[in-house]
């Protein structure tokens, strides 16, 4: 599309606006404008969404959500949560019933599940609403940047007994998810949200051992305006299989993604999407008491990958005897069995290449706590590094513990223990990860804390490093358990510094 002087100079002006380091050049004056770097300024506006956590008898919910106190965008701004699908309305279901009503049930269902006013505190809702939606949130002003919000969901019967967390997740055009099943002891529902107005077609495709699972779905799912979609993975495909590769795409929008697995016998929890295809990959945060760790990684591309296992221990790296190497074919799911790798002490994967290639790879991992009726699992997705900083929002006086590694070099990372939701003080401190190991901490719970709180971590020096937080909760004499990562909350952005050039109005 061509572009006339008019509108260069108000992309100008509009840059000019929002970086506030635009300079005025008159036309004539000697020489172009210097270049200077981008300026790293916080973002304004933020998006998460969170899936149904329903469809569970008994479920006990929780929402929490916080913004990390520090320096944000503009204004005061705003931080909610909302339903994506309609509240039921009895007024509603009868048009006799309506005269004069409309409003009121339009205001209904906007009305906002959590509502964050101030920074540095997080908010809680609950919900045992067996039919509780999904979510659709908006940040804005200084409530935007590292705005994070978390579901927990405690179910505590059923053979799928456990406990479910998903920190929610900005919208995004492509997921991969190693790690879902559509065996007959799985229940793996994958959650499509579309935060839009506009309805959208999302496509999904499965890969098993073997390669790709003959799929009836046609040409794509329908996810409506601003609504949210589960599918049952297995009604997707007459292939029963053990170990499947997720992958969700879509055409002219954005949605959230995540797949709720319910393993007869072993429990349920959220599988959360892998990082974006790598060569390299670490998978942070398998628990002390691990007695059982199932890898599962696929290669997307045209090339075989063949890839160095290591675990990332408490004092060294080692490669598991038997398994310190994994090959995986194109197109086709690769899963090994590395059992009690860890030995009672916490660790985390790391996947490099063998030789000079560097396919890129996804992988995740199934962690298992407890044995027999007392078992259960939980899903960690390889992850981006921590960066700048991330945040996980749900925290409980006992039963939080973080995990830190650094798999390159040393490094130092500040750890913030928010206020609690209900009162209390923020902590701080300071830790060092020696390269190549995991370090396991319990967080310093706030002076005083009451409800919940959150932590959020920041690489000072070093690094890069990786973190993962379990969350226990104990019921019926189970170690329920749920892994959420903290890849860096993406609260500030490169805004290029601009010149305005005036010379563009001659002709």
């Amino acid at each position: 599309m061509k572009s006339t002087p008019l509108s260069l100079i108000a992309g100008t002006v509009a840059l000019a606006a929002v970086t506030g380091f635009a300079a005025l050049t008159a036309p004539g004056e000697m020489g172009a404008p210097e270049a200077k770097a981008a300026a790293r300024l916080p973002v304004e506006r933020t998006s998460l969404l969170c899936p149904s956590p329903g469809g569970v008898e008994l479920a006990e919910t929780t929402y929490t959500s916080l913004t990390p106190a520090g320096e944000g965008g503009g204004e005061a701004g705003t931080a909610e949560l909302k339903p994506a699908a309609p509240v039921s309305d009895d007024d509603a279901k009868d048009d006799d019933k309506k005269d004069g009503k409309d409003d009121k049930a339009d205001a209904k269902k906007e009305k906002p599940v959590v509502t964050l006013k101030e920074a540095g505190k997080p908010v809680t809702a609950e919900t045992s609403d067996e039919d509780a939606p999904a979510l659709i949130g908006t940040a804005t002003g200084r409530l935007a940047p590292g705005w994070a919000a978390q579901q927990t969901t405690v179910s505590p019967a059923g053979s799928a007994r456990g406990l479910l967390g998903l920190s929610c997740g900005a919208p995004d055009t492509d997921f991969w998810f190693p790690g879902a099943s559509t065996a007959k002891t799985r229940q793996d529902y994958i959650h499509l949200t579309n935060p839009d107005d506009s309805a959208l077609v999302a496509d999904i495709e499965l890969y098993g051992p073997e390669g790709p699972l003959a799929s009836d779905i046609g040409d794509g799912v329908t996810v409506p305006g601003r609504s949210s979609v589960p599918l049952l993975l297995s009604t997707l495909t007459t292939d029963a299989v053990e170990d499947v590769t997720v992958h969700v795409t879509t055409r002219g929008g954005r949605i959230g993604a995540a797949i709720k697995v319910a393993e007869d016998e072993a429990g349920t929890d959220w599988l959360a999407a892998s990082t974006d295809p790598s060569g390299s990959l670490v998978l942070p945060g398998i628990p002390a008491d691990a007695t059982s760790v199932h890898l599962v990684a696929f290669a997307p591309g045209e090339d075989d990958a063949d890839v160095k296992v290591q675990l990332l221990g408490k004092n060294a790296p080692f490669s598991p005897a038997g398994n310190d190497t994994l090959h995986i074919k194109s197109q086709m799911t690769a899963s090994v069995d590395l059992k009690d790798v860890t030995g009672g002490e916490p660790g985390s994967v790391r996947l490099t290449p063998v030789g000079s290639g560097a396919t890129p790879i996804v992988a995740a991992l199934r962690v298992a706590r407890g044995s027999g009726d007392k078992q259960e699992i939980a899903y960690i997705p390889a992850t981006e590094p921590v960066g700048g900083r991330a945040t996980v929002a749900d925290n409980r006086a006992k039963g939080s513990v973080l995990s830190l590694t650094a798999p390159a070099a040393d490094a130092k990372v500040k750890v913030t223990t928010s206020a609690g939701s209900e009162g209390g003080e923020q902590t701080v401190k300071t830790y060092t990860v020696k390269a190549g190991t995991t370090l396991e901490v319990t967080p310093e719970v706030p002076s005083g804390l009451k409800g919940a709180y959150a932590l959020t971590v920041e690489t000072e020096s070093g690094g890069p490093v990786h973190a993962a937080r379990t969350l226990t909760v104990t019921e019926g004499g189970i170690k329920m358990f749920t892994v959420q990562t903290l890849p860096d909350d993406g609260g500030t952005v490169d805004v290029p510094r601009v010149t305005q050039d005036l010379s563009v109005l001659e002709d």
